[in-house]
């Protein structure tokens, strides 16, 4: 993977800063380093990887909302699209531009309309109930593997139309392809490494004849024949859901369950008012931030407040920075579920904001209600373990005991 050229040095010389956000000692802790970034100014320079970086939440916001300037289409990892060949054929939703992008993502936000979450909303709450049923006969299980991991297995593929068989390829697919968007380090090469079995099991189920009817998916191909999209472009719209409908759930609903365990009077505050379930799940994702950064590629010479940053330059965006940016929000590092959370970027913001944000959203919601109606207490009851990767954080194992309401 080629590193990009060095930054334009001169009066609008931005601050040097030696940080590598993509070593282990960094993701075990990034919130010192978060805040060095923030200080260090509006527009930094990494010189490790020769990316300019942005940690402050209007900085990652006018990046992410201007996709003219900071595009999409070379890669939303470090590595550039213009300069060398991507791992697999690019994303038509994520690594894409409009007006390519603005064709595709309509299709899926129409697959994926607020209508139709409503439509599907008793039947995720239904499977949330029976989830929790399972954990209150265990009593102690771990956070993540038995709820976190195991509640959007049991709803998500069924609702996309995948067959049974081959389900555990699902988890490990989507790491592979957050781990890519990273630097060619140990993380990045062995998750390539080992891809092979994953992209080909995802890549047979995206077709046409392996989704059952009224799934997702299906809705997705019926698009090819009212002409809105192609056949070629059909199963990889279907690769996108895939990725896009779990890791940010897993991670997302992972951390929930962390932060509730953690903050007994938070947790104590739901139970009261079941109202704050999205609340506690939506203040979960801008504390944790499951999707910590991702990259754009500038299409022109460009001022950002105040730094000169050239065309063809790599910009990373530091969401989790954002998201505890003093700057935007009240006491940035406690954990609220009344917060005003609207305007984080935890699922992104703009044109690419997460596609899979209201399937996410309304697991969340539905399985920490469960939670809270049938839970009197979450403790934790061993060492939390962290999963290492690239672009998202979220935790390997979650040890806890429930206590029944």
């Amino acid at each position: 993977m080629t590193v990009p050229n060095s930054p334009v040095i001169g009066p609008s010389a931005v601050p040097h800063l030696d940080v590598d956000p993509f070593a282990m000692s960094f993701f075990a802790d990034p919130y010192p380093t978060h805040e060095k970034l923030r200080e260090a100014g509006p527009v930094v320079y990494l010189d490790k990887w020769n990316v300019y970086g942005v940690a402050r939440y209007a900085e990652v916001h006018a990046v992410l909302n201007d996709p003219a300037t900071f595009c999409s289409s070379r890669g939303v990892g470090l590595s550039d699209f213009k300069k060398e060949t991507p791992w697999r054929p690019p994303s038509l939703i994520l690594e894409a531009d409009p007006p390519a992008h603005t064709r595709t993502r309509a299709v899926l936000s129409k697959v994926l309309s607020p209508t139709v979450m409503k439509q599907v909303r008793d039947r995720f709450a239904a499977a949330a109930e029976a989830r929790v049923d399972a954990l209150l006969d265990k009593r102690s299980f771990d956070a993540i593997t038995d709820l976190a991991e195991a509640y959007p297995l049991s709803i998500f593929p069924d609702a996309l139309g995948l067959k049974a068989e081959g389900r555990e390829h699902l988890i490990p697919y989507a790491s592979v392809v957050f781990n890519a968007f990273g630097p060619p380090n140990q993380l990045r090469q062995e998750a390539i490494e080992r891809s092979a079995p994953h992209q080909a099991y995802v890549a047979e189920q995206c077709q046409r004849e392996n989704l059952a009817p009224g799934g997702f998916g299906a809705c997705i191909h019926a698009r090819v024949d009212d002409g809105e999209i192609t056949a070629t472009e059909a199963p990889l719209l279907v690769r996108s859901l895939l990725s896009a409908g779990l890791d940010t759930t897993v991670n997302g609903i992972g951390a929930a369950v962390y932060c509730l365990a953690r903050f007994p009077d938070q947790w104590q505050r739901l139970r009261e008012d079941l109202s704050l379930a999205r609340g506690a799940f939506e203040e979960a994702v801008r504390f944790e931030s499951p999707v910590q950064t991702f990259f754009r590629t500038t299409t022109r010479e460009v001022e950002l407040s105040g730094a000169k940053i050239g065309e063809g330059e790599k910009v990373l965006m530091f969401l989790a920075a954002a998201n505890r940016d003093p700057r935007r929000w009240d006491k940035p590092d406690s954990y609220d579920i009344t917060r005003r959370t609207s305007g984080h970027v935890g699922f992104g913001s703009g044109i690419h904001m997460c596609v899979g944000q209201l399937v996410a959203r309304l697991e969340g919601e539905v399985m920490l209600m469960a939670l809270a109606r049938r839970i009197a207490k979450i403790e934790i009851t061993g060492e939390p373990k962290r999963r290492f990767n690239n672009t998202l954080r979220g935790l390997d194992s979650l040890p806890v005991t429930i206590t029944p309401a």
